[in-house]
C-alpha cells in the first residue's frame, strides 16, 4: 500500500514536516507494507501558481498530483497561518482533478504556535477534505510548540495512525468476528419474537 505525505511547511528544518514525518512513522509501525512518499509543497510553489494561471500543471507538480490520487491514504499536515490552513496547502488541493480525494482515507493535521489554534482541524480542515469526499479520519492531530516532547502527542499520533491504516486496510482486515463469552448464547430477534407470540 502507498501513504502519500502533503507537507506545507515552508521553513528547513519544518516542525510540519517533522509531524508528517512522525505520522507517516507511525503508520508503517502498524502495517510494515505501507511505502510512503513525501510531497513537500514548498518545492512545488511556482508551479502551483503557474498551474492557475496557465490550466497545466508543470513536471514536478503533475508528478505530485499523480502521486497524490494514486495513493491508498494521505497525510496531509499544514502550518496554521491567520487561524486556517496555509494559501499554499489550498491552492495544492485546488488545483488537483475534481475527484482525485473521493473515497480515499485522510489524516488531517496542523501545527502551529499556540494551542488557541488547534480547531483549524474541525472548522477548516475537516471540511474542506470532506468537500473534496474524501473519508477523513476520527482522529485529527494538531501540535503546538508546546506540545514537542511533552506527554500527549505521542498518543494522538498512535491512534490517528491506527485508524489511518485500517482505512488504508478495508474494514474487514481489522473487524474480527465477534466471540461469545463461555455459556451466552445470541438469540437472533426473529426466533424472540417467534417465541413470544407462540
Amino acid at each position: 500500500m502507498k501513504l502519500v505525505v502533503v507537507s506545507a511547511g515552508l521553513s528547513v528544518p519544518s516542525s510540519t514536516r517533522l509531524l508528517g514525518d512522525r505520522l507517516a512513522a507511525a503508520v508503517v509501525g502498524v502495517d510494515a507494507s505501507v511505502e510512503v512518499q513525501v510531497v513537500e509543497l514548498r518545492d512545488l510553489a511556482v508551479e502551483i501558481a503557474h498551474a492557475f494561471a496557465s490550466g497545466f500543471p508543470g513536471r514536478k507538480l503533475a508528478a505530485a498530483m499523480e502521486a497524490v490520487a494514486g495513493a491508498d491514504g494521505l497525510v496531509v499536515v499544514t502550518p496554521v497561518f491567520s487561524a486556517s490552513y496555509s494559501g499554499l496547502f489550498k491552492s495544492f488541493f485546488d488545483v488537483l482533478e475534481r475527484d482525485a480525494l473521493v473515497g480515499k482515507p485522510v489524516l488531517i493535521a496542523a501545527t502551529g504556535g499556540s494551542a488557541r489554534h488547534s480547531l483549524v482541524l474541525e472548522h477548516a480542515m475537516r471540511p474542506l477534505f470532506a468537500y473534496l469526499r474524501a473519508v477523513v479520519v476520527p482522529t485529527g492531530v494538531y501540535a503546538a510548540s508546546e506540545d514537542w516532547g511533552a506527554e500527549g502527542l505521542a498518543g494522538r499520533i498512535e491512534r490517528a495512525a491506527s485508524e489511518l491504516a485500517g482505512l488504508m486496510g478495508g474494514l474487514s482486515r481489522r473487524v474480527a468476528a465477534p466471540v461469545e463469552p463461555e455459556g451466552f448464547v445470541v438469540v437472533p430477534f426473529e426466533e424472540q419474537l417467534a417465541a413470544l407470540r407462540g
